[in-house]
């Protein structure tokens, strides 16, 4: 699962500039090893609930059988913090494959050369990642014409919606319009003093995964200009994404009983998530939720695409993006051997679909989402109309990460709380900000 809060995003950002000094450029590929003599291959993950290891190293299992010279050591539950620590010490014990659940990072992996540029093993495979891999998914995963990682799984999102809630409140199917998300959740919301006993949907930025990059999303922003420029004030959307917050917020009760509410929220990824225990009965969420919910016994909830502005009503159905990520540390003396292991779980159609079905993730090949081994659950497949959707959109790779994302998201708490008043000027010094910040990490 791809999870982006701030302060994994701070950290991250911070862990990847020390990266970023320590490498200088992308070589080569730099593979001399022989991958049909025996070898031993390192791989770091970040998977670690019982499910996902038990899928991810049966699939590696599965490689080793058709590759019974190549033996891979799998190391799990790995934050980036000690990959990049890894890929600047390199060594025997450094993973040759590395797989991150921080797209953000692409950017400094691929202009810092810590990851090798897969290009020269795409040409000798064959693979053409036009054909391969979903847009927005190739968009994640390279920076600047250099391909230092590939797509392994991917995540959606959408809205999820409480089905008995809405057939209390005469509701007969989810928004699709920004306007019609408002009436619902007006009608949705039942105030209880200075608090609620039911809230219609949280737009707060603090909401779990309610944050600016992903409603920006359905406004097909852009984040910099063809020069690489910030260019958040001047793309309307922003704009126009916080005035709807705005109004969503004013409309449900003010920011600070939106707070108060939210403080009684139980964890993310816990059984009291409140679109799990109905206190919220609409909220933006990827396809995890659906596993998530059906093991905390949950089984009202629905799931539709996230709503999308009045003016684009044509473009229902897109959302945003995002995923795993995998690459070869170009530290490994073994590249060769690692690109067999990439190939295979980036690529194989059956190792790609039984993986996502096995952890609930959208599968990131084109042939894996159209598979009929794929799980057919309509919950499920809504999230998948969602990554083929051409309107999608992910947010783009940047020299130091998710760094002008989370600069975005300081500013929208300042703005939804009454601290920054301006919207203009205050997209303004967000896109100063985010310059300076990329000028110093060139």
């Amino acid at each position: 699962m791809s999870r982006l809060t701030k302060a994994a995003a701070v950290a991250a950002a911070a862990a990847i500039s020390l990266l970023a000094s320590a490498c200088t450029g992308q070589s080569s590929s730099g593979a001399t090893d022989d991958a049909s003599k025996d070898v031993t291959i390192n791989f770091w993950h970040g998977w670690s609930a019982p499910n996902e290891l038990k899928a991810i190293n049966d699939n590696v299992a599965r490689f080793e059988k058709l590759h019974p010279n190549i033996h891979v050591k799998v190391q799990s539950n790995i934050t980036d913090d000690k990959i990049n620590q890894a890929l600047r010490a390199g060594g025997s014990k450094a993973p040759d494959v590395v797989s991150s659940f921080t797209t953000d990072n692409v950017g400094q992996f691929c202009s810092s050369g810590a990851l090798t540029d897969l290009s020269p093993f795409l040409k000798k495979s064959k693979i053409d990642t036009a054909t391969t891999f979903p847009k927005t998914m190739q968009e994640y995963t390279q920076f600047n014409g250099v391909q230092c990682t590939l797509p392994l799984l991917g995540d959606a999102y959408g809205l999820y919606y409480n089905k008995k809630e809405f057939a209390d409140a005469g509701i007969s199917a989810p928004p699709k319009t920004m306007s019609e998300l408002k009436a619902d959740a007006v009608k949705l919301t039942k105030s209880k003093g200075d608090s609620y006993s039911q809230l219609g949907f949280m737009p707060d930025f603090h909401g779990y995964e309610s944050t600016p990059g992903h409603f920006a999303a359905q406004w097909g922003v852009h984040y910099f200009d063809a020069n690489g420029k910030a260019q958040m004030a001047s793309d309307p959307g922003f704009a126009a994404m916080f005035d709807w917050q705005q109004d969503m917020v004013k409309s449900l009760g003010g920011f600070s009983k939106l707070e108060k509410y939210r403080n009684t929220f139980g964890d993310e990824f816990g059984a009291k998530n409140p679109l799990q225990t109905g206190q919220v009965a609409m909220g933006i969420d990827g396809e995890w939720r659906l596993g998530m919910a059906k093991d905390a016994g949950m089984n009202d909830l629905g799931v539709a695409p996230f709503p999308v502005p009045d003016n684009q009503a044509s473009s229902y159905g897109k959302g945003y993006v995002t995923g795993t990520i995998v690459g070869i540390a170009n530290t490994s003396t073994k590249k060769n051997a690692a690109w067999e292991l990439v190939k295979f779980m980036t690529t194989d159609t059956d190792a790609v679909v039984s993986f996502a079905n096995a952890i609930h993730n959208v599968p990131s090949t084109l042939a894996a989402l159209k598979s009929p081994k794929l799980d057919q659950d309509p919950g499920f497949k809504t999230f998948i109309d969602i990554a083929l959707n051409p309107a999608s959109t992910t947010t783009p790779p940047s020299v130091n990460g998710g760094a002008y994302q989370v600069t975005l998201q300081d500013f929208g708490y300042d703005y939804e709380s009454g601290k920054s008043k301006n919207l203009k000027s205050g997209l303004e010094g967000v896109d100063t900000q985010v310059d300076k910040d990329i000028a110093q990490a060139k």
